[in-house]
């Protein structure tokens, strides 16, 4: 019988479980250690149809709408939202140093041509390969100067890239979540099937 909220898919699961940090490595982080005894709560850390759906959709979210403290702000939501931390954690690897300009460059065009004329003639107009904050590519220096060039980043380029961020962030992080959980529906019905018709089947 498949567990409530839809069953995990045993080879699945274990991948998963390979590939992202364990509870005790996450605790250890100094931007999640200080949420204490919530992280003990066992939902945080379960391979549900829920959790992983929606720690994904938060790990997107924050990984795209802004472009330092992801990790921590999307741990605090998903230990709110009682999400499978690990995956919210991961999942703000959406944008990297790879990534980062693309989507940034994607969204400062989205958020052009979705704001009025009179918006976007004030804001400055950049290319894929410019602007990108120095917060994003010097790990060493501290989170306050982070913010703070992070902040004149987007001060720079105007309305057009928070719009065009915020909309490419909800927007993900719904259609994320949608899928994985139409997936996982999906998977685990085909699952009952299989199962029921061996149980029918008569042994040869």
């Amino acid at each position: 019988m498949a567990p409530p909220g839809g069953a995990a898919v045993p080879g699945l699961m274990e991948r998963l479980r390979a590939r992202i940090p364990d509870a005790h490595t996450l605790r250890q982080q100094r931007w999640v250690r200080w949420m204490g005894p919530v992280l003990q709560d066992p939902r945080l850390w379960h391979f549900s149809r829920r959790g992983i759906a929606l720690g994904v959709a938060l790990g997107v979210f924050f990984g795209l709408l802004i472009p330092v403290a992801q990790a921590p702000a999307a741990a605090a939501l998903a230990v709110a939202m009682r999400a499978n931390l690990p995956m919210a954690v991961v999942s703000t690897l959406v944008t990297n140093p790879i990534t980062f300009g693309p989507v940034y460059y994607g969204a400062y065009k989205l958020g052009r041509w979705v704001l009025p004329a009179s918006a976007e003639s004030a804001t400055p107009v950049i290319t894929p390969t410019q602007g990108l904050p120095e917060a994003a590519q010097d790990e060493k220096r501290s989170w306050s100067e982070r913010l703070s060039a992070a902040g004149e980043f987007l001060t720079g380029v105007g309305k057009p890239l928070v719009v065009g961020l915020a909309i490419t962030a909800t927007v993900s992080g719904l259609l994320v979540y949608a899928l994985i959980s139409a997936v996982w529906a999906l998977r685990t019905r085909l699952q009952r099937r299989r199962r029921l018709r061996q149980r029918q089947t008569p042994p040869r």
